[in-house]
């Protein structure tokens, strides 16, 4: 036995789960309008496929998460944006 009884050593050290805290980006930086002409900042809430992102994972509020779902419906039905793709980002 190499190793002494009760001894238990590690490798690397555990890791301890320390979440950061999810907010609001539209509240933070004051933004009070969504532009739907502006795509690129719209592929942020989509995902690979094209759907719209939850606030869930996202952390939007409830008032900015509906803003962005509708800025991101009307780049679509603009063609700014698929409605739906294979490997989007």
């Amino acid at each position: 036995m190499a190793q002494n009884s009760g001894d238990i050593k590690y490798l690397t050290p555990i890791a301890v789960d320390t979440k950061k805290k999810k907010y609001c980006r539209f509240k933070k930086s004051g933004i009070k309008y969504i532009d739907y002409k502006d795509a690129n900042f719209l592929m942020k809430f989509v995902n690979e496929q094209g759907k719209i992102l939850p606030r869930r994972i996202t952390g939007t509020s409830t008032k900015y998460q509906k803003k962005v779902a509708q800025a991101v419906k009307r780049a679509r039905h603009l063609a700014l944006m698929p409605y739906v793709a294979d490997l989007l980002k």
